[in-house]
């Protein structure tokens, strides 16, 4: 197909007036002026965005946390309500969480996701293998070790969405290898048994098209360096650039505790003790000092923030300014889809900053003076590196995600191209995405998804059950 654009955000810059060739899902030319034949965009085209950090099935829980509980609510405590959540989800419950999810992503802009999955077993924590269980695809198989990857897989499938599937080795409550608490008793592998997972996920990807596999060693906490060495060779001796990502300093407790058991800072810990590169994602990574954030810059790992899920759990702020100025590279996520909206994720990422340094555009450059645009090509850059897609920007070989913005909202504001990304991030109070468009399909248009209003019926009737319960 072909598709003319006004105005339209290339890898090099905004260029006006511009037809793109898309084949097999790929950007083949870009010629200037319009071409017979090609459907028109309705607005400025840009690229889609990828989401770092994705754990679907707390979407069901959005809302249900927000109550003081305990005086002095935090992570911690946030973490029981989610596992009272997982003591009632099924196979189909997770798949039809994750369609709701990814359905949103797309309508605001998210044209792939890393999904960060540890959701693994059945209810009482044994696997599904030999098991008959609720049907998450027309193709029936006997239940195996990765029945609920499966239904993330589906999701991403009947969503449309790019899918980068990260199975999570999980295995202890702390460190100090501390034995997992009845609330994770889904999420537990022993390490044999995940790399094969990794291997049936692998396998599984194969059927499916625009997905790939990587692994998402939970945490410091929640593996050891046996474990996690042994899981990070396996996936590299299926895939040398599979990507690798890990929650890291999320929490000033976590810091604490890691000195205490390692006598090292989590990420300083990590830098010294395994082979990071360009393919590792380090989530969150909210608590670092000056030597960590040189090491993961030296390394070419990226740093996966998400401003909204770290506000909402009181994690801290990232030190963005200072990563960006030295090169570092950064992806966003929407962790636990407390808000499901990049634009939001990037102006938390801006606006915290200001707070703290009494300033204002801070993460402009002397190259890009515009704040919205300088955030927007970076995060899509980083999480294509961090899923280790073709994807991020629009370009010849790229893969064809982007975004077609709405005319009718973006014309109510500052809409010059130096300003257009600058206005939707920082004074559009309405999603101005209008058309979205993944490995050259479309699966918005006009801001509808064909299979939205079934997706948000099953949804809302899992909402009544869990509420009840």
């Amino acid at each position: 197909m072909k598709l003319y654009a006004e105005n339209i955000l290339l890898k090099d810059g905004w260029a006006s007036k511009q037809t793109i060739t898309i084949e097999q899902g790929i950007i083949t030319a870009i010629d200037a002026g319009m071409i017979a034949g090609a459907e028109i965009a309705q607005g400025a085209v840009i690229p889609g965005m990828v989401n770092c950090h994705s754990h679907a099935f707390q979407r069901a829980f959005a809302g249900f946390s927000e109550q003081g509980s305990e005086g002095q609510d935090s992570f911690w405590t946030w973490r029981k309500i989610m596992y009272q959540f997982l003591a009632e989800l099924t196979v189909l419950d997770a798949k039809n969480i994750a369609k709701q999810l990814y359905i949103e992503m797309l309508k605001m802009g998210y044209t792939r996701v890393a999904e960060f999955h540890y959701l693994h077993h059945d209810i009482d924590g044994s696997t599904y293998e030999g098991k008959t269980s609720a049907a998450i695809s027309s193709d029936e198989k006997p239940a195996n070790l990765a029945t609920m990857a499966q239904a993330i897989f589906e999701a991403a499938k009947e969503s449309g969405i790019g899918l980068t599937l990260l199975p999570v080795l999980y295995q202890h409550s702390g460190f100090g290898e501390q034995a997992p608490s009845d609330g994770q008793k889904r999420f537990i592998n022993s390490t044999e048994q995940f790399n094969q997972l990794v291997s049936d996920c692998f396998a599984l990807s194969e059927q499916y098209e625009n997905t790939n596999v990587g692994i998402a060693p939970h945490s410091l906490r929640a593996v050891n360096k046996t474990s996690l060495l042994s899981a990070v060779a396996h996936v590299r001796s299926l895939d040398k650039q599979a990507p690798i990502h890990i929650h890291i300093a999320e929490q000033q407790k976590e810091v604490d505790d890691c000195l205490n058991h390692y006598g090292k800072r989590p990420v300083q810990w990590l830098l010294d003790n395994i082979e990071l590169d360009k393919y590792w994602c380090l989530i969150h990574a909210t608590h670092i000092d000056e030597a960590e954030i040189k090491g993961i810059i030296a390394k070419q790992a990226i740093a996966g923030i998400c401003p909204t899920t770290e506000a909402n759990l009181g994690d801290g702020i990232f030190p963005t300014a200072e990563f960006l100025a030295q090169q570092g590279t950064i992806a966003i996520g929407s962790d636990s889809h407390i808000s499901v909206n990049p634009i939001e994720e990037l102006r938390w990422l801006e606006y915290v900053q200001r707070l703290i340094k009494q300033q204002r555009a801070i993460l402009a450059t002397d190259e890009q003076a515009s704040v919205g645009q300088n955030l927007w090509q970076r995060a899509a850059i980083g999480g294509a590196q961090s899923t280790n897609s073709n994807t991020g920007c629009l370009a010849i070989g790229k893969q064809a995600d982007l975004l077609v913005l709405d005319s009718d909202k973006t014309k109510l504001f500052a809409n010059a191209n130096q300003h257009l990304l600058d206005s939707m991030i920082f004074a559009s109070q309405q999603n101005p995405v209008f058309d979205v468009m993944v490995n050259g399909l479309w699966q918005i248009r006009a801001q509808q998804h064909v299979e939205q209003e079934q997706a948000s019926e099953n949804f809302a009737k899992l909402l009544v059950r869990l509420s009840a319960s």
